[in-house]
C-alpha cells in the first residue's frame, strides 16, 4: 500500500472507532447510570448533555466519518484497489444510513422533544416520562451502536484486504 493509502485507512478507521466509542460509552455506561438515579436529574441530565453534544469536538466524528470513508474508497478505486475500495464503501453506507441518518430521523427528534419538557416537580410524573424516553432512545442508540462497530469492522477489513498484494 501507498502511504497515502495507508494514511487514509488509518484515518478512517480512527474516525470509524471514535464514533463507535461514543456510542458504545452510552450503551455501557451513561444511560445505565442515568436510569439507575432519580428520573428527575436524569432527564435534567439529558436534556444538558444533548445540549452540549452540539460541539467542534463531535463534528469530526459523527459528520465526517462517512465522508472520510468514501475520499479513502475513491483514492482506492482510482489506483485499481476495488476490493479495498468496496469495503471502504460498505463501512460508509453502513455508517451514514445507520449511523448519521438513524441519528438524525430518530434520537434528535426524540432529544429535542425531551428539551422542551419542563422536568416535572412529582417524581412517578418524571419516571413515566423517562422510562418512555430512555427505553426507546437506547434500543436505536444500540442500532446504531452495532452499525458504527461494523463499519469499523468493515474499514479493518479493508485495510488487511489494501494490504494484500
Amino acid at each position: 500500500m501507498s502511504r497515502t493509502e495507508t494514511t487514509l485507512a488509518v484515518v478512517s478507521i480512527l474516525f470509524c472507532g471514535a464514533i463507535f466509542g461514543f456510542f458504545y460509552a452510552w450503551v455501557c455506561s451513561t444511560m445505565w447510570g442515568l436510569d439507575a438515579t432519580d428520573p428527575r436529574v436524569a432527564i435534567a441530565a439529558m436534556q444538558a448533555m444533548n445540549g452540549s453534544v452540539r460541539n467542534a469536538v463531535f463534528f469530526p466524528a459523527f459528520f465526517l466519518t462517512p465522508v472520510v470513508l468514501a475520499v479513502t474508497a475513491t483514492v482506492f478505486f482510482l489506483r485499481r484497489r476495488k476490493v479495498p475500495a468496496g469495503w471502504f464503501v460498505a463501512a460508509a453506507l453502513v455508517y451514514l444510513v445507520f449511523g448519521l441518518f438513524l441519528t438524525m430521523s430518530v434520537n434528535v427528534p426524540m432529544n429535542e422533544a425531551l428539551a422542551v419538557i419542563a422536568v416535572p416537580d412529582d417524581i412517578e410524573a418524571a419516571r413515566t416520562i423517562w422510562q418512555d424516553y430512555s427505553e426507546r432512545w437506547q434500543f436505536w442508540n444500540q442500532v446504531r451502536t452495532v452499525a458504527s462497530g461494523l463499519s469499523l469492522a468493515l474499514a479493518a477489513i479493508a485495510l488487511v484486504q489494501g494490504g494484500r498484494a
